[in-house]
């Protein structure tokens, strides 16, 4: 069996995607999500020019050796552009093993480890009554785990919150419930660290005391924070008994996250912006985190990914695998067969993706008791309609960006 045809496809029904799409000479096609938000093209250009030509003819079920060829063949290695077509590569050519074994993906990867994956959901509000209305409109959804996110007294925009600004049924400026925003230029928000830090464990001992101590909560920090500032929230915090407090400080500086541990037991995520297993090594070595964000459309595809969270078994530190709707449902369901099947799992992201996108990606999972399951089909189990696809051809959209009250720029 060869790789026969190579194609990049370029969607936008509730956003852009970059889809690659492998078939082979006996008709198995195998499909990968290579979508990063913000940058489709710069993937679509690495793929199409540099990535395409190296597959045409290879064997589909040699997955490590293709791999490795991509990511030691170019020298210039790492970066969120060249391990996202890495990535559609991999997630593909499992599609395709899948599918030619006759299995879903999962039993590839050793088989099921449970019955199905526990999965948060995004709660936001611009008050604290608007919060409420969205944690009840999500228990209601059937999420039993959720991310609480929320405005901030003085502040007019603010990451996480669905409801601010335009529109977010408004598909010519915001789509998908997600920050990003169709435009010729990205939107600037404002940002104040110490309002935030007053004001969010108040925020929590509300949704507590609301909804009981049953719930598990989580929470963002996406970054915006000092060591010692992310320090005196997971302090704060710690009444309120949170599932974890995700990306609390640059993940960049990651000697920062020892500071952080010696002054909370607040469990620690960190990671949806790395790419390779040498970003996560120290901090997981030194158990600096509790929980490995990383996504299998951002790390290079399900093979490397599972490396990085067999490391971390050793320590003990979870999976909690990104997964909002900048992840296509391609990348959704690798990252759901992934989770299957791995013994340290912890819980997913799950954003729920438009109606249209559903129709551009046809998929076999289920969503039940607040848990997801990709399905038995053959390979990841999803199908992409070429001809729906075409019907959305690619929109400029960019994610915010920060500035403080002074102009400085700020992380977002």
């Amino acid at each position: 069996m060869r790789i026969d045809k190579a194609e990049v496809i370029v969607t936008s029904p509730d956003r852009n995607f970059v889809t690659l799409r492998l078939t082979t000479d006996e008709g198995h096609v195998g499909l990968g999500d290579a979508t990063l938000n913000g940058r489709e093209l710069a993937v679509v250009a690495y793929l199409k020019e540099h990535v395409v030509p190296l597959l045409l003819g290879r064997d589909p079920a040699a997955i490590e050796d293709i791999w490795q060829f991509l990511y030691r063949g170019a020298y210039w290695r790492r970066g969120p552009v060249t391990m996202a077509a890495i990535a559609a590569v991999d997630m593909a050519l499992w599609d395709i093993k899948g599918k030619a074994a006759g299995m879903p993906v999962y039993q590839l990867l050793g088989g099921a480890s449970r019955k199905g994956l526990l999965a948060y959901g995004h709660a936001s509000g611009k008050t604290t009554d608007e919060l409420f209305d969205s944690v009840r409109a999500h228990l209601e959804q059937g999420y039993r785990a959720i991310r609480i996110q929320t405005g901030v007294p003085g502040l007019k925009a603010i990451y996480g919150i669905a409801s601010q600004g335009a529109d977010a049924g408004d598909a010519d400026v915001r789509y998908d419930h997600e920050p990003a925003r169709r435009g010729a230029l990205p939107v600037e928000e404002d940002w104040d660290t110490r309002a935030y830090l007053r004001h969010l464990p108040g925020v929590f001992e509300a949704v507590r005391n609301e909804f009981g101590p049953e719930i598990p909560l989580l929470h963002d920090g996406h970054h915006r924070m000092t060591p010692i500032q992310a320090a005196k929230l997971g302090r704060s915090l710690e009444p309120y008994d949170l599932f974890w407090l995700e990306d609390c400080t640059p993940a960049e500086n990651q000697e920062a996250l020892r500071l952080v541990r010696q002054h909370t037991t607040t469990p620690l995520a960190i990671g949806e912006i790395f790419n390779t297993v040498w970003d996560f090594k120290d901090i997981i070595r030194e158990q600096l985190i509790d929980y490995v964000r990383g996504a299998v459309t951002h790390m290079g595809g399900i093979s490397p990914l599972k490396k990085t969270l067999d490391y971390a078994a050793m320590y003990q530190i979870k999976s909690g695998m990104h997964g909002p709707t900048d992840i296509s449902p391609v990348g959704m369901a690798a990252a759901m067969h992934l989770g299957l099947a791995i013994h340290n799992f912890g819980i997913q992201e799950y954003m729920q993706h438009g109606a249209r996108t559903n129709e551009v990606f046809q998929q076999s999972f289920t969503w039940a008791d607040g848990m997801l399951h990709p399905g038995d089909q053959p390979g990841l189990g999803v199908t992409l309609d070429v001809d729906e696809a075409g019907k959305y051809p690619y929109a400029q959209a960019y994610l915010p960006y920060n500035r403080l009250h002074d102009g400085t720029m700020h992380d977002w």
